[in-house]
């Protein structure tokens, strides 16, 4: 296997300029970065990454740890820091959490060990006071859809209530009073943000919460499914459906149409988050934009500007989501 010392030999350069072209060091000009580059390939020279990691005290690696990795929701977040990442040349190594505590510290543990530069966290079942200790460690962490009070600075959010809020005015505005909401797991921040700012809009409107027209589902089709059954099956009075995230509202719309509802004329429905999905479905899904990919970018950004020291970065912490109208909710009248 071919060494250093025979690709600074074949270059006819030195082992500290051969160390400057691996490491992407700019104090190298382009006609000896390029003789450096061609004795390394015609030696089949690769670098040692372990021994850059020694000799630069940086790993040049970035962990992720989500909730899961199945669905668009997460797929989006995960291009949006990998690709940021990766355009500064730098990699992620990603794991899960599940939403389950003992298995999102098992996945931090394994991102530590691992001697990332920095960790981003889309955690949701771990304590605030976790997060906070956890931040004094000696590897960085940063925090994806998720403010904790004190780590303002390493957090990228959304404006949830808000969501909850628009998606339900929205409704109402529509001529809609009596609205049923299929929330969230309420042990996660958003879902409990998402029904506050749910309820903030039925009282700005003198409109009553009702618990026959509320169902806790679980962010999946499974529990947009399980809602509307429950509704429909309790004999409840409703011309609207608001989902806390289209995942459900997907759900909903598929056994509403199995049951043979005409879409939006029988009942409204409105999503939130704005997955890739949401355009396809029949109807196109009425649904409140979480820029969850841009906020991937935006969590890479911070790393990139705090643990790399790269320049000219501007970072925005907290996101405003949108009402993005589509064909799923029409006006009753």
């Amino acid at each position: 296997m071919a060494t250093i010392y025979e690709v600074s030999k074949l270059a006819g350069v030195s082992l500290a300029t051969v160390s400057r072209v691996i490491n992407k060091n700019s104090r190298v000009s382009d006609k000896t970065r390029q003789k450096v580059l061609a004795a390394m390939s015609e030696l089949g020279y690769r670098p040692n990454s372990i021994a850059q990691s020694l000799a630069s005290n940086r790993s040049n690696s970035v962990g992720i740890l989500v909730s899961e990795l199945h669905g668009p929701f997460f797929g989006q977040m995960m291009a949006g820091i990998e690709s940021e990442l990766r355009a500064a040349g730098k990699h992620v190594i990603i794991t899960t959490g599940h939403s389950e505590e003992d298995k999102e510290k098992d996945g931090v543990e394994f991102l530590i060990s691992r001697n990332c530069d920095a960790i981003i966290l889309h955690v949701e079942a771990v304590s605030d006071e976790y997060i906070i200790e956890l931040s004094k460690g000696k590897t960085p962490i940063y925090l994806m859809s998720r403010l904790v009070e004190g780590l303002e600075e390493q957090c990228i959010s959304l404006n949830n209530e808000l969501g909850g809020y628009l998606a339900t005015n929205s409704i109402i505005q529509q001529g809609h009073s009596a609205i049923a909401y299929i929330a969230g797991p309420q042990f996660k921040a958003d879902s409990q943000d998402r029904l506050a700012g749910h309820k903030r809009a039925l009282a700005e409107n003198n409109i009553a919460f009702s618990d026959t027209l509320y169902f806790e589902g679980d962010f999946k089709e499974t529990g947009g499914r399980d809602g509307l059954k429950y509704f429909l099956s309790s004999k409840q009075t409703f011309s609207a459906l608001i989902c806390a995230n289209d995942e459900m509202a997907s759900g909903a719309i598929t056994f509403a149409r199995e049951q043979g509802f005409s879409l939006p004329k029988n009942l409204s429905i409105i999503g939130f988050d704005n997955i890739i999905f949401a355009q396809h479905t029949y109807p196109k899904l009425t649904t409140i934009d979480n820029p969850v990919n841009l906020m991937g970018h935006m969590a890479a950004k911070l790393v990139l500007k705090n643990i790399y020291q790269q320049k000219n970065i501007s970072i925005t912490h907290s996101f405003e989501p949108t009402l993005i109208t589509r064909d799923s909710v029409v006006f009753n009248s």
